[in-house]
């Protein structure tokens, strides 16, 4: 049985990966850990990075509104152009990719092994020297391209940026402030080129009518998920926030890796 071209269980994988998102968005970033691989399962991997975006872009509005206060906009701007360069090669990966299958996996697991790679630097900061830490120059280039490039080719930037902000040791409600922002930004940029790419290679679509309509009807579950979201971020406590913050990272890259 299908509805609109999607069948039941496509619905309820999307519906369970929207209340995801908007928790994730508004009280715990880690909560959208599974949502990759499980809009990937419902959907095919370049599908569901069209789905995914949407749903994402809804989620920042409400995660703006809310925290747009608390931004430290300070650990933003030297990251953004390096984000940039990111953003690019991650275009360019998709469109050269756009006719061969299991791609996106590969990338993945790239994304994967690098965001595993940036967690062992978290842990050994103050040992490696002041070069190698997330937060001097070198570590936010590397950060800035890496979350660039995994938010373009699979929407997988949330523990690229959680582990950058969490070496920054923000309040959680300047966490969230930084992180809505910066997302919001980033994916509203990433919409038209989704397009653009779509238009490119109408064969493998990533954004489509269908896809929209998809999104449009599980609006209210994000919408669910935005209010639980905001309920739950006063009532963690800030050592919690940031442990369960990194053990979210790391169970999606793991995710990414093992595929």
């Amino acid at each position: 049985m299908t509805f609109l071209g999607y069948t039941l269980w496509q619905w309820a994988l999307g519906a369970l990966a929207a209340l995801c998102i908007g928790i994730s968005k508004t009280g715990v970033p880690g909560v959208g850990t599974p949502v990759v691989p499980l809009l990937a399962a419902a959907f095919g991997g370049r599908p569901s990075i069209g789905i995914m975006l949407p749903l994402l872009i809804m989620g920042d509005v409400f995660a703006v509104s809310w925290y747009r206060k608390h931004a430290q906009w300070d650990k933003l701007v030297g990251l953004l152009p390096w984000v940039v360069v990111g953003l690019a090669v991650g275009a360019g990966a998709l469109q050269i990719t756009a006719k061969t299958n299991g791609t996106r996996d590969i990338l993945g697991q790239v994304i994967g092994w690098l965001v595993l790679l940036m967690l062992v630097v978290y842990f050994l900061q103050g040992k490696l020297g002041e070069k190698l830490t997330p937060t001097s120059s070198f570590g936010v280039a590397a950060t800035g391209v890496l979350a660039g490039f995994s938010t373009m080719v699979s929407n997988a930037a949330g523990p690229v940026m959680t582990i950058y902000l969490a070496a920054h040791k923000l309040p959680k409600n300047q966490f969230m402030g930084t992180i809505a922002w910066y997302f919001f930004i980033i994916n509203l940029s990433k919409l038209p080129v989704y397009v653009v790419l779509t238009a490119a290679n109408p064969r493998s679509p990533i954004v489509t009518a269908q896809s929209l309509t998809l999104n449009a009807l599980l609006f209210p579950a994000v919408l669910a998920g935005v209010y639980a979201g905001k309920w739950l971020l006063p009532r963690i406590p800030q050592k919690t926030f940031e442990g369960v913050l990194i053990i979210l990272a790391a169970a999606a890259a793991l995710k990414l890796v093992l595929g």
